[in-house]
């Protein structure tokens, strides 16, 4: 037997189709709540170790450029010693004033650079110390937080453990259901959907309201939803509105608000409270 083609059913059968994948969806999304804030939390807890490692390779690039720096100007302080030796010793063969205090100068700026050198490199080797000790701190960080990843992990495989056959079966459901429904109606559907914070798309009507957003339906509204003729929206928030009956919902019937009416006592007065 063919498939009957989802554009040729009837506006009742339309709307009885949307509800009926409207509840399976729900149920998925009662079963993904189950797992509450644990993929966030999983996922937050991944990005943080991702950030800690990046900060951790910063560090130790850090820690080798002022390292680098550190051998850099040992060898600059060890050049510089043998050109005072070589100066030194040139001086024992100086002719005149001027070479002698030419060689002075020399020797003079040589030693000021040793100096220069050994102070970058105190600087550096305090620098090297403080990111030892930022990379000892950010390594504990990292490790504390992939035991509390793993941790989430656990119990977020537990929960998914226990709630995936019956996931696994309602979005097989869902599937089902989504190629009996036009895909220009399904698409309004699940645009709806998304832009709704309780993912309704499709509700029933309520006490003479919308059942998404409760906002008042007039009574000529109320009986063309009734009429099953054609699709209609809640002019508020956008749901699709369905009959509660063709939904299959049974509503309580809400109390009557007619009060037994009393009867009115006349009282009559008395002779004597006229005289009076």
């Amino acid at each position: 037997m063919a498939k009957k083609d989802p554009t040729d059913l009837s506006v009742e059968e339309k709307l009885k189709t949307l509800f009926q994948l409207q509840s399976t969806l729900s149920a998925i999304d009662e079963k993904r709540a189950m797992r509450g804030e644990l993929p966030l939390e999983v996922q937050d807890l991944e990005d943080e170790i991702a950030g800690l490692t990046i900060r951790v390779e910063k560090i130790q690039n850090e820690m080798r450029e002022f390292q680098d720096a550190i051998v850099q100007k040992k060898g600059e302080i060890e050049k510089a010693k043998a050109s005072v030796q070589r100066y030194e010793s040139q001086l024992d063969l100086v002719k005149n004033n001027r070479e002698y205090d030419t060689l002075t100068k020399e020797i003079e700026f040589q030693n000021l650079e040793i100096e220069l050198c050994t102070k970058r490199i105190s600087e550096a080797n305090v620098r090297v110390e403080e990111r030892a000790e930022d990379l000892k701190h950010a390594q504990e960080q990292i490790e504390d937080r992939r035991q509390a990843l793993e941790e989430k992990k656990n119990e977020l495989d537990e929960i998914m453990e226990e709630t995936r056959a019956a996931e696994d079966e309602l979005k097989e459901k869902a599937k089902t259901l989504e190629v009996k429904i036009e895909p220009r109606l399904l698409t309004s559907f699940k645009r709806i959907r998304k832009n709704v914070r309780n993912g309704l798309g499709i509700v029933y009507v309520q006490r003479d309201a919308c059942g998404g957003c409760f906002n008042k339906i007039p009574p000529q509204r109320q009986l063309d939803i009734k009429m099953h003729k054609k699709i209609i929206v809640c002019e508020y928030c956008g749901r699709i509105l369905i009959d509660p009956e063709l939904a299959g919902v049974k509503l309580d019937k809400p109390a009557s608000d007619d009060k037994p009416k009393r009867k009115r006592s006349i009282r009559r007065k008395s002779a004597e409270e006229d005289e009076a």
